[in-house]
Protein backbone atom coordinates (compact mmCIF):
# COMPACT_ATOMS: atom_id res chain seq x y z
CA UNK A 1 0.00 0.00 0.00
CA UNK A 2 1.12 3.50 -0.64
CA UNK A 3 0.62 5.27 2.69
CA UNK A 4 -0.08 2.56 5.25
CA UNK A 5 0.20 -1.15 5.81
CA UNK A 6 -3.33 -1.51 7.15
CA UNK A 7 -5.42 -4.33 5.72
CA UNK A 8 -8.97 -4.03 7.05
CA UNK A 9 -10.54 -6.87 5.06
CA UNK A 10 -10.03 -10.13 6.95
CA UNK A 11 -10.88 -13.60 5.70
CA UNK A 12 -13.37 -15.35 7.98
CA UNK A 13 -11.79 -18.75 7.26
CA UNK A 14 -8.11 -18.00 7.87
CA UNK A 15 -5.84 -15.20 9.12
CA UNK A 16 -5.32 -13.55 5.74
CA UNK A 17 -6.08 -9.85 5.53
CA UNK A 18 -6.31 -7.59 2.50
CA UNK A 19 -6.13 -3.89 1.75
CA UNK A 20 -8.85 -4.16 -0.89
CA UNK A 21 -12.22 -5.91 -0.63
CA UNK A 22 -11.86 -7.21 -4.21
CA UNK A 23 -8.68 -9.06 -3.16
CA UNK A 24 -10.53 -10.63 -0.21
CA UNK A 25 -13.31 -11.81 -2.53
CA UNK A 26 -10.78 -13.37 -4.88
CA UNK A 27 -9.01 -15.02 -1.93
CA UNK A 28 -12.25 -16.49 -0.54
CA UNK A 29 -12.54 -18.53 -3.73
CA UNK A 30 -9.41 -20.43 -2.74
CA UNK A 31 -11.33 -21.89 0.22
CA UNK A 32 -14.37 -23.00 -1.77
CA UNK A 33 -13.21 -23.73 -5.31
CA UNK A 34 -11.27 -26.79 -6.25
CA UNK A 35 -8.69 -26.60 -9.00
CA UNK A 36 -10.94 -28.12 -11.63
CA UNK A 37 -9.91 -26.35 -14.84
CA UNK A 38 -7.09 -28.31 -16.45
CA UNK A 39 -4.90 -27.18 -19.30
CA UNK A 40 -5.31 -29.47 -22.31
CA UNK A 41 -1.63 -29.03 -23.21
CA UNK A 42 0.02 -29.75 -19.86
CA UNK A 43 -0.93 -31.08 -16.44
CA UNK A 44 -1.51 -27.73 -14.72
CA UNK A 45 -4.90 -27.07 -13.12
CA UNK A 46 -6.48 -23.78 -12.09
CA UNK A 47 -9.29 -22.71 -9.78
CA UNK A 48 -10.27 -19.73 -11.95
CA UNK A 49 -11.18 -19.98 -15.62
CA UNK A 50 -9.45 -16.64 -16.28
CA UNK A 51 -6.19 -18.05 -14.94
CA UNK A 52 -6.52 -21.04 -17.26
CA UNK A 53 -7.15 -18.74 -20.25
CA UNK A 54 -4.09 -16.64 -19.37
CA UNK A 55 -2.05 -19.82 -18.95
CA UNK A 56 -3.15 -21.13 -22.37
CA UNK A 57 -1.61 -17.99 -23.87
CA UNK A 58 1.78 -19.18 -22.62
CA UNK A 59 1.47 -22.22 -24.90
CA UNK A 60 0.19 -20.39 -27.97
CA UNK A 61 2.10 -17.15 -27.54
CA UNK A 62 -1.04 -15.39 -28.77
CA UNK A 63 -1.62 -11.94 -27.29
CA UNK A 64 -4.70 -10.48 -28.94
CA UNK A 65 -4.68 -7.08 -27.22
CA UNK A 66 -2.13 -4.83 -28.97
CA UNK A 67 -1.14 -1.36 -27.72
CA UNK A 68 -1.55 1.19 -30.52
CA UNK A 69 1.23 3.39 -29.11
CA UNK A 70 4.03 0.84 -28.76
CA UNK A 71 4.78 -2.73 -29.77
CA UNK A 72 3.51 -4.39 -26.60
CA UNK A 73 0.64 -6.88 -26.69
CA UNK A 74 -1.28 -8.49 -23.85
CA UNK A 75 -3.35 -11.56 -23.11
CA UNK A 76 -6.04 -9.50 -21.35
CA UNK A 77 -7.83 -6.32 -22.42
CA UNK A 78 -7.87 -5.01 -18.84
CA UNK A 79 -4.06 -5.19 -18.72
CA UNK A 80 -3.87 -3.32 -22.04
CA UNK A 81 -6.14 -0.55 -20.69
CA UNK A 82 -3.94 -0.13 -17.63
CA UNK A 83 -0.84 -0.12 -19.85
CA UNK A 84 -2.25 2.61 -22.12
CA UNK A 85 -2.56 4.90 -19.11
CA UNK A 86 1.24 4.81 -18.80
CA UNK A 87 1.46 6.46 -22.23
CA UNK A 88 -1.12 9.16 -21.72
CA UNK A 89 -0.69 9.77 -17.99
CA UNK A 90 -4.44 9.49 -17.48
CA UNK A 91 -5.47 9.62 -13.83
CA UNK A 92 -9.27 9.84 -13.87
CA UNK A 93 -9.84 8.96 -10.21
CA UNK A 94 -9.48 11.97 -7.88
CA UNK A 95 -9.52 11.96 -4.09
CA UNK A 96 -12.30 14.16 -2.72
CA UNK A 97 -10.25 14.99 0.38
CA UNK A 98 -6.96 16.07 -1.21
CA UNK A 99 -5.47 16.76 -4.65
CA UNK A 100 -4.18 13.24 -5.34
CA UNK A 101 -5.31 11.54 -8.55
CA UNK A 102 -4.97 7.90 -9.60
CA UNK A 103 -5.03 5.89 -12.80
CA UNK A 104 -6.89 3.01 -11.12
CA UNK A 105 -10.00 3.17 -8.94
CA UNK A 106 -8.62 0.53 -6.58
CA UNK A 107 -5.61 2.80 -5.91
CA UNK A 108 -7.97 5.66 -5.03
CA UNK A 109 -9.92 3.41 -2.64
CA UNK A 110 -6.68 2.32 -1.03
CA UNK A 111 -5.57 5.95 -0.69
CA UNK A 112 -8.89 7.08 0.83
CA UNK A 113 -8.25 4.86 3.82
CA UNK A 114 -5.28 7.04 4.76
CA UNK A 115 -7.73 9.86 5.51
CA UNK A 116 -10.05 7.81 7.73
CA UNK A 117 -8.05 5.20 9.63
CA UNK A 118 -7.35 5.83 13.26
CA UNK A 119 -4.66 3.85 15.00
CA UNK A 120 -5.39 2.93 18.60
CA UNK A 121 -3.53 -0.28 19.53
CA UNK A 122 0.12 0.33 20.39
CA UNK A 123 2.87 -2.26 20.46
CA UNK A 124 4.50 -2.50 23.90
CA UNK A 125 7.91 -3.14 22.32
CA UNK A 126 8.08 -0.32 19.75
CA UNK A 127 6.22 2.83 18.71
CA UNK A 128 3.96 1.26 16.08
CA UNK A 129 0.19 1.57 16.48
CA UNK A 130 -2.60 -0.39 14.80
CA UNK A 131 -6.31 0.09 14.20
CA UNK A 132 -7.22 -3.54 14.90
CA UNK A 133 -6.05 -5.91 17.61
CA UNK A 134 -5.43 -8.63 15.02
CA UNK A 135 -2.89 -6.41 13.29
CA UNK A 136 -1.12 -5.81 16.60
CA UNK A 137 -0.98 -9.56 17.33
CA UNK A 138 0.49 -10.22 13.88
CA UNK A 139 3.00 -7.41 14.38
CA UNK A 140 4.11 -8.80 17.75
CA UNK A 141 5.36 -11.90 15.92
CA UNK A 142 8.06 -9.71 14.35
CA UNK A 143 9.45 -9.24 17.87
CA UNK A 144 8.98 -12.82 19.11
CA UNK A 145 9.94 -14.61 15.89
CA UNK A 146 6.90 -16.90 16.22
CA UNK A 147 6.03 -18.70 12.96
CA UNK A 148 2.85 -20.71 13.55
CA UNK A 149 2.04 -21.41 9.88
CA UNK A 150 3.94 -24.52 8.70
CA UNK A 151 4.12 -25.65 5.08
CA UNK A 152 2.93 -29.25 4.73
CA UNK A 153 5.24 -29.88 1.76
CA UNK A 154 8.56 -28.63 3.15
CA UNK A 155 10.07 -27.44 6.42
CA UNK A 156 9.40 -23.73 5.98
CA UNK A 157 7.23 -21.86 8.51
CA UNK A 158 5.76 -18.36 8.40
CA UNK A 159 4.49 -15.73 10.79
CA UNK A 160 1.53 -14.89 8.51
CA UNK A 161 -0.89 -17.31 6.88
CA UNK A 162 -0.96 -15.31 3.63
CA UNK A 163 2.83 -15.76 3.39
CA UNK A 164 2.34 -19.52 3.73
CA UNK A 165 -0.31 -19.53 0.98
CA UNK A 166 1.98 -17.49 -1.30
CA UNK A 167 4.83 -19.89 -0.55
CA UNK A 168 2.68 -22.94 -1.32
CA UNK A 169 2.18 -21.59 -4.84
CA UNK A 170 5.89 -22.23 -5.41
CA UNK A 171 5.16 -25.93 -5.00
CA UNK A 172 2.31 -25.88 -7.55
CA UNK A 173 4.06 -23.45 -9.94
CA UNK A 174 0.76 -21.64 -10.55
CA UNK A 175 1.42 -18.04 -11.64
CA UNK A 176 -1.87 -16.11 -11.73
CA UNK A 177 -0.47 -12.56 -11.65
CA UNK A 178 0.48 -10.89 -14.95
CA UNK A 179 2.65 -7.79 -15.17
CA UNK A 180 0.94 -4.95 -17.05
CA UNK A 181 4.28 -3.75 -18.43
CA UNK A 182 5.51 -7.04 -19.86
CA UNK A 183 4.06 -10.43 -20.66
CA UNK A 184 5.46 -12.29 -17.66
CA UNK A 185 3.39 -14.11 -15.03
CA UNK A 186 4.29 -14.41 -11.35
CA UNK A 187 3.19 -16.54 -8.42
CA UNK A 188 3.30 -13.51 -6.11
CA UNK A 189 1.74 -10.10 -6.68
CA UNK A 190 4.50 -8.51 -4.60
CA UNK A 191 7.02 -9.33 -7.36
CA UNK A 192 5.10 -7.00 -9.69
CA UNK A 193 5.70 -4.06 -7.35
CA UNK A 194 9.47 -4.56 -7.65
CA UNK A 195 9.48 -4.46 -11.46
Amino acid sequence: MTHTEEKPYQCNQCDNTFSLNCNLIQHLRTHTWKKSKQCNQCDKTFSLNGNLIRHLGTHTGKKPYQCNQCDKAFLQNSVLITHIRTHIGEKPYQCNQCDNTFSLNCNLIQHLRTHTWKKSKQCNQCDKTFSLNGYLIRHLRTHTGEKPYQCNQCDKAFSKNNHLIRHQMTHTEEKPYQCNKCDKFFSEMIVLKDI
